[in-house]
């Protein structure tokens, strides 16, 4: 029947998963240092709004790799929306920095409520260890 979400993280699966998404975010830091740099030349703003997108998909990759080695309820469900909110948060400034997609516009907010919401869960049962 498929993975269960309390499987995918008793498996060891949600830290590698984390793991990935922080390598992930240092490419995509490095990629835009250097691979956009003509891209850049044309839109100046968009080099902040990449390393805006960086930032906080680095520090929430770290927190997600936190949370997947505390093993507890509670915070799965808090990586959960800190994964979903980082792919909409910097998933948007991504596109929006580097090709202006201004649809996505909403959905970076709505991605940084989604974060906000993650630090919330996490605020509500710090690390208590389940079975």
């Amino acid at each position: 029947m498929g993975m269960k979400w309390r499987d995918f993280f008793e498996s060891g699966n949600a830290a590698r998963v984390a793991a990935l998404w922080a390598g992930l975010g240092v490419a995509l830091g490095a990629f835009g240092a250097h691979a956009l740099k003509p891209v850049w030349l044309e839109r100046p703003t968009g080099l902040e709004v990449w390393k805006t997108a960086v930032l906080y998909h680095l520090v929430h990759a770290v927190v997600m790799l936190v949370v997947a080695m505390q093993g507890t309820r509670a915070n799965r469900l808090a990586w959960g929306l800190m994964a979903t909110g980082t792919l909409c948060f910097s998933g948007s400034l991504y596109l929006l920095s580097t090709v202006g997609w201004k649809a996505l516009g909403p959905v970076t907010p709505l991605g940084g409520l989604v974060l906000l919401a993650g630090w919330v869960a996490l605020a509500v049962a710090p690390g208590r260890r389940t079975p």
